[in-house]
């Protein structure tokens, strides 16, 4: 049962850094034009900095929670527990990989001020491809293997007993609806900024 509790923390330490990653990184980027974004981190560069720190960190507590995530269920359900390990670690490395992209706009930010901000050049091109495309493709990525990998949670959840089974239905049709505003937004990035997003809220008290 340790085990177990365990695993609850480290559910509730990998959802608290993810969240403050990503409200440090969306504050300093701020929003306009690739431009101003720019702008915006070259003048934030420590916020940037933390914030990738804290999304490093959490790579490697998504692979603590896969372990144990893997080391609880394993003997009763060894197959669902093998593919949400599998999942879990999907998310950790897409996770990782999507803040190569925040790490080399920090140079390229501060290059483009020293440059006097021109416009149009290749500063804008580069930019727009490692924040919309690395940072923030790999980060709507990695969401939709954190969802996939906490419905067979819940689901093992339920049927073991482990916590009172209301609580894993909830979890489990909030993360379907969870699920929905990670499909839309990869559908379509300016699904980020829609009503739709609220579908998301349940989550966050579960």
């Amino acid at each position: 049962m340790s085990t177990v509790r365990l695993l609850g923390a480290a559910q509730v330490f990998v959802f608290v850094a993810s969240m403050l990653s990503e409200r440090l990184l969306v504050s300093a980027v701020g929003s306009g034009t690739i431009s101003d974004k720019l702008v915006n981190i070259s003048n934030n560069l420590t916020q940037v900095r933390i914030s990738n720190l804290i999304a490093l960190v959490n790579s490697l507590a998504i692979v603590v929670l896969a372990v144990l995530f893997y080391v609880v269920f394993n003997k009763q359900y060894k197959i669902i527990a093998l593919v949400a390990l599998g999942w879990f670690v999907a998310e950790a490395i897409t996770l990782a990989v999507s803040k190569i992209g925040t790490f080399a706009l920090i140079p390229l930010s501060q290059e483009f001020v020293e440059a006097g901000a021109p416009e149009p050049s290749y500063f804008q091109t580069l930019g727009d491809f490692l924040y919309h495309g690395v940072d923030r493709q790999g980060y709507d990525i990695h969401m939709l293997f954190t969802c996939l990998s906490l419905l067979l949670w819940n689901f093992l959840l339920y049927i073991s007993r482990y916590i009172p089974r209301a609580i894993s239905v909830w979890g489990l049709v909030a993360i379907c609806l969870l699920l929905v505003t990670v499909l839309l937004v990869l559908y379509d990035p300016d699904f980020r900024d829609s009503p739709a997003m609220m579908l998301a809220i349940p989550y966050a008290p579960y």
